[in-house]
């Protein structure tokens, strides 16, 4: 049997915590098949090559027989030649005391090179997932910069609270994981979020059950569930003094595996795309719904009933969404 050609994928932020765990997972073939070989771009800022030569042997040591090349660069135009994938995971990370206008304007800059680049170096076709936060609007400015790519080639990252809202659900039921099916992130990836157990499905030992009838606490789903999930992020950082990485990166895989090979018959994912209207929400935002995928291609679930609670926490996410989308225009306006 021929074996697939290579293709290249590209990291950014590679020499750090999130690329660290996601590396293995895109080597190994958890993410792009055990038949498909790829060539890693490894970019970072000139600062951090030392320590980036230390990822690529540690690579280079794993002894994969799936990881053909690995490049590690600071140069945007070398790490997205013809590029089919790249996980933009280096961003600017927020700093105490800092402004979110002020974040948002340290990787303005950032994304508007990257998306520069793309532009002129990554094939057509290739899928962009924005991991470094603020994932959405950063993926919108992506997008902006790169018009010779289709606007759908951009995603943000919400799977990370997808994985995190389930697994939630699935430890209130005393379920497995893979038991709790199809619950929604709506909105941003920030702590406006919207998790929504109203559609997901769990498989209990006595058969399948709506989530919310499983589990009969609206109160709970509306208070401290959702809370939870919109705060997990700051959790994690008050206990380890350091951003979620692990998990961080196993979402990243999950996301890019989803949108490559397809979503299960039935199933659907949450992820950050441009909003075409669905759902009442403002065009032209980088917003979390729920998607389904085939042949490389996401199409948003439609016709999902909305409460007046679920609602109004649309409002408030999309409304944010717009805020950070002014905010990053005025910014470029400078």
């Amino acid at each position: 049997m021929l074996q697939a050609e290579p293709i290249n994928v590209v990291v950014t932020g590679a020499a750090g915590q999130i690329a660290y765990s996601l590396l293995y997972q895109l080597a190994a073939g958890s993410v792009f098949g055990p038949e498909q070989p790829i060539n890693l771009r490894l970019l970072d800022i000139p600062p951090m090559m030392d320590v980036l030569q230390g990822v690529v042997m540690e690579l280079e040591d794993l002894a994969l027989s799936l990881l053909r090349e690995v490049t590690p660069t600071a140069d945007p135009a070398v790490a997205f030649k013809d590029a089919a994938a790249a996980f933009l995971v280096g961003a600017m990370p927020r700093k105490q005391g800092m402004e979110r206008k002020d974040l948002l304007a340290a990787n303005v800059k950032i994304f508007k090179v990257q998306g520069e680049a793309l532009d002129k170096f990554a094939r057509k076709d290739i899928k962009v997932l924005v991991v470094g936060n603020p994932a959405n609007t950063n993926a919108l400015i992506c997008s902006h910069y790169a018009p010779s790519i289709p606007k759908e080639n951009f995603t943000a990252m919400t799977r990370l609270d997808q994985n995190r809202a389930q697994a939630a659900l699935a430890a209130r039921l005393s379920v497995p994981v893979d038991k709790v099916e199809n619950v929604i992130i709506w909105g941003n990836h920030s702590s406006t979020q919207f998790a929504d157990a109203s559609h997901a499905v769990a498989t209990l030992p006595s058969g399948a059950k709506p989530v919310p009838a499983a589990i009969n606490d609206n109160a709970w789903l509306n208070g401290e569930f959702l809370e939870k999930i919109q705060k997990r992020g700051a959790a994690v950082i008050a206990a380890r003094k350091m951003s979620s990485a692990m998990s961080a990166a196993k979402a990243a895989g999950d996301h890019m595996k989803d949108w490559w090979i397809g979503t299960q018959p039935g199933k659907w994912v949450s992820m950050g795309v441009v909003s075409d209207g669905s759902y009442g929400i403002p065009r032209d935002i980088v917003f979390s719904f729920p998607v389904t995928v085939e042949n490389h291609q996401f199409k948003i679930v439609q016709g999902l009933s909305i409460s007046d609670f679920a609602r109004s926490k649309l409002n408030i996410t999309a409304k944010e969404l717009e805020e950070e989308r002014t905010e990053a225009n005025s910014v470029l306006e400078q």
